[in-house]
């Protein structure tokens, strides 16, 4: 496998585009600007981890509220 290709197959192939957009969301928030030409590789990894994490944490708050909604 080349370097750059993900490795990772996504659960559920529709949601792409809301993680996607999510990231890009996350990282206005954190103040981290976007590569314009859509390529992560050459940002910080603490930027990237910052982003990682913050989607992190607010998808599993989704998942708290929509569990504690079923109870």
């Amino acid at each position: 496998m080349a370097l750059g290709q993900k490795r990772n197959t996504p659960v559920v192939p529709q949601a792409l585009r809301a993680l996607d957009q999510m990231k890009y969301e996350v990282a206005q928030e954190l103040g981290i600007q976007t590569p314009a030409d859509g390529y992560w590789g050459t940002m910080l990894t603490r930027d990237t981890g910052a982003i990682g994490g913050n989607m992190t944490r607010k998808l599993v708050a989704m998942a708290e509220q929509m569990i504690a909604g079923r109870g």
